[in-house]
């Protein structure tokens, strides 16, 4: 079971991780602050489970740095990777009524700093500010655009297609400009081979579509370049 257990955290109360979510931000300064109050801060190293599917989801997480990955084991007993959460993105299925425990699990890719807000107290604050809120059920609404955009993403049979899409989508929501995955997480996440993602990851080098600076790094040299390729394949 996840441990939640976490300090106080100093950044919270000066609003860094307030300002990380786009529902919050432009809240008033005195609801920030009370947020803030219900905030810990818990550190999470490289290769550690954040929490296990099943888990109680008793917190929203807010990633302040580092890169999470959540996934799901299939019923082969084969890692299935749902998506890579970056600095800034939120886990926050916990805001779901009926959702009393994590759907997936999650695992630190790097060494992670987490703002966790107790669900009940955020629960209440919004109850009192019903324009954060409606702001709120925007954003949730953005976040399953994206998982659906996910779900398209693998219905693609073009394994080179699937791939570009893929890249395209992580190249976007990336800090900073490389894709920081291992071969195998990527071959995870698009459902496919990691000899299969590997070659092709050299054809797209050949058309200086990416570039590959180092084990694990990918750098997207010519994204429209990508974007066409990905829009002509069938």
């Amino acid at each position: 079971m996840a441990n939640y257990n976490g300090h106080k955290c100093d950044d919270c109360t000066n609003s860094v991780c307030i300002g990380s979510l786009p529902v919050l931000g432009n809240l008033p300064e005195e609801v920030q602050n009370e947020v803030a109050e219900s905030m810990r801060h818990k550190y999470v190293s490289k290769g550690e489970i954040v929490f296990s599917e099943g888990d109680s989801s008793e917190v929203i997480m807010i990633i302040q740095s580092g890169r999470i990955k959540i996934g799901r084991i299939d019923q082969n007993g084969d890692e299935r990777i749902l998506d890579i959460l970056h600095q800034g993105e939120v886990i926050w299925d916990t805001l779901q009524e009926k959702q009393t425990v994590f759907p997936y699990s999650a695992t630190a890719l790097t060494d992670v700093e987490l703002c966790l807000i107790d669900r009940t107290a955020f629960t209440d604050i919004l109850s009192k500010y019903p324009a954060a809120a409606v702001g709120l059920v925007a954003e949730l609404g953005r976040r399953v655009a994206e998982l659906n955009e996910i779900a398209l993403l693998l219905s693609i049979n073009n394994p080179a297609k699937r791939l570009a899409g893929f890249l395209l989508d992580r190249d976007l929501r990336c800090v900073g400009p490389e894709i920081h995955l291992k071969l195998e997480d990527i071959a995870s996440a698009v459902r496919l081979r990691p000899e299969t993602v590997s070659r092709n990851l050299t054809k797209l080098e050949k058309m200086s579509l990416i570039r590959r600076t180092g084990r694990g790094r990918v750098l997207v040299t010519d994204r429209n370049g990508l974007q066409n390729l990905f829009e002509e394949l069938s």
